[in-house]
């Protein structure tokens, strides 16, 4: 017994289901608010506690390395059941979905109130993790129930991706005041809130139900719980790995070699069944490659934004969210504006322009920003952040719509496979654009620190100089020159340490805009041979007409 569906099931599996009617006009506002506070209930979950580490570690006793668990805990089983989400709800249907969903949040949220230590923060993480998926699940198709069929795949999309940017700028604008109110249990109050106010929604505004199929056989639950521990490995490694550093540690060489092992056993089994839970082979063609590729740069180029800020206004300048409030209001106001403007160019059937219009914005922000200088403050930074948010929202939703389409037009049982690709690019890619320029910065840091360093001699008159001005508010307390020196040079060497970090984030920065300037031309280049591809193809056919 095989454990796969036969022929009728696959028949019925890739049956297109009747048009369901247009809906009436004065419900689609509220489907569409509906689709955004799905998607900043989840935003909000997986983000509040992720921007608030160094507020609230003292909260559960944690140190800064160990309450970097609390996000490794969450991404862990978040980052893969969305691939097994698309099978249940074709199963069991929208409603019992929606429903299980939702009283799974809410029972996660109300546990986030009880926590007191980190291990309990952690166990109530991992849970939230688990909860939380299907609501970014629910906003996307709570989006496309709004529009009719032929606008699901531009403006629905658009829509859907563009609220995807939301959460990350709203949870640094409210979590001082939720901070104040109550650290870690006020900013979990928000969340228990926003999870008691997205329950009714379900019951006041349905989903079209589609054809329930029998889509999930025993070979697929094997198939996903190795692909669950590959992605929740990789997660783990590399939300920690920073932190613990990549080579000091031999479990996390274990952890990867777990990730690793999982994965390629997954895709021999899959490779091997008739009807797989992945198609290996069709994530094998050109096409999906390609689209793989574009997403995984997308969000490399992203976390400029979504990480590198983040760390370069807390760690290197020292700034509190309150001091950076009208920063993320900008951020927030051009994600917004990037995505109405996205909605409008994909309705007139643009792809490829919007894309190279959003690497230009993303790169040009982030080659504005590798300027940065011990005297840089968010103010310095509002044009060049707009730039890359309003690039981030125009360059995501083509490559989505592309990709949606072709699974589309596969069949149902390819969304699973799809959801790989897009779990695979923006829950893993986000977690591996952090962690590569956490790492580039610390390596450059080092670097910059070591040349910096070496050109401090006391032997150097304007070092002497300097050593004696620093060392000279000390003078009427230290009486000892040798300890009064010491403390000049101390205190040269923090100044040191601190050129050193904003150069490293200068290159940080910068490496990031060289991503999306190779991105454009690489871009760029694939236009021009499909252009020319699609001119011979022109050729031959008028050569073949004018001689039958």
């Amino acid at each position: 017994m095989s454990g796969d569906p036969g022929p009728v099931a696959n028949a019925q599996a890739n049956a297109v289901p009747p048009a369901p009617p247009p809906m009436p006009g004065w419900k689609v506002p509220l489907y569409i608010a509906a689709s955004v506070l799905f998607f900043l209930t989840q935003g909000l979950g997986l983000n509040l506690a992720f921007a608030n580490l160094t507020q609230i570690q003292g909260t559960i006793a944690a140190t800064t390395t160990e309450s970097a668990w609390l996000s490794a805990a969450y991404m862990a089983p978040n980052v893969s059941l969305a691939i097994a989400l698309v099978k249940i709800r074709l199963q069991y249907g929208v409603r019992n979905f929606a429903e299980v969903s939702i009283l799974g949040f809410v029972l996660a949220s109300l546990l986030n109130l009880f926590v007191s230590d980190l291990h309990s923060a952690i166990v109530v993480r991992f849970l939230s993790g688990i909860a939380g998926a299907p609501l970014s699940t629910l906003g996307f198709l709570y989006m496309l129930e709004a529009f009719e069929p032929a606008k699901k795949m531009t403006i629905g999309v658009s829509l859907a991706m563009m609220n995807t940017l939301l959460a990350a700028p709203i949870t640094r604008l409210v979590s001082p005041s939720l901070l104040d109110y109550g650290e870690w249990r006020g900013l979990y109050t928000l969340e228990m809130a926003l999870a008691l106010l997205v329950m009714p929604i379900i019951y006041l505004l349905p989903l079209t139900p589609p054809p329930r199929v029998k889509v999930i056989v025993l070979g697929d639950i094997f198939s996903y719980l190795l692909v669950a521990i590959g992605f929740g490995c990789l997660a783990v490694a590399l939300s920690v790995g920073r932190l613990y550093w990549w080579l000091e540690v031999p479990w996390l060489g274990v952890v990867l070699v777990i990730a690793i092992a999982s994965l390629t056993v997954a895709i021999v089994v899959e490779l091997r069944r008739s009807t797989p839970l992945i198609d290996v082979r069709w994530l094998l063609r050109p096409e999906i490659l390609h689209l793989t590729a574009i997403l995984l740069v997308f969000r490399i180029i992203a976390a400029e934004q979504t990480s590198v800020i983040m760390t370069f206004y807390q760690n290197a300048v020292g700034l509190l969210y309150d001091q950076l409030s009208i920063l993320y209001w900008i951020i927030l106001a051009f994600s917004i504006i990037g995505g109405l403007i996205c909605t409008v160019f994909m309705s007139y059937g643009f792809s490829w322009q919007i894309q190279f219009v959003a690497l230009i914005l993303m790169g040009v922000g982030a080659l504005m920003d590798s300027q940065v200088t011990n005297l840089t403050r968010p103010e310095q930074m509002y044009f060049s952040q707009a730039l890359v948010a309003a690039g981030a929202a125009l360059f995501l939703p083509p490559s989505m719509s592309q990709g949606f389409k072709e699974a589309i037009s596969k069949g149902p049982p390819y969304l699973v496979t799809f959801f790989v690709v897009f779990t695979f690019t923006q829950s893993i890619g986000g977690l591996i654009g952090s962690a590569f320029y956490g790492t580039l910065i610390t390596i450059r840091e080092k670097f910059h620190s070591a040349v910096l360093t070496e050109r401090v001699l006391l032997t150097d008159p304007h070092v002497a100089t300097r050593v004696s001005q620093l060392s000279s508010s000390y003078g009427k307390v230290i009486g000892d020159s040798a300890l009064l020196k010491g403390e000049g040079l101390a205190l040269l060497g923090a100044q040191v340490s601190r050129e050193a970090n904003m150069l490293a984030y200068g290159d940080a920065f910068f490496t990031a805009a060289v991503i999306a300037f190779l991105s454009l031309a690489g871009l760029s280049i694939h236009v021009f041979f499909r252009f020319v591809r699609a001119r011979l193809a022109d050729d031959r056919a008028e050569v073949v007409t004018s001689n039958p």
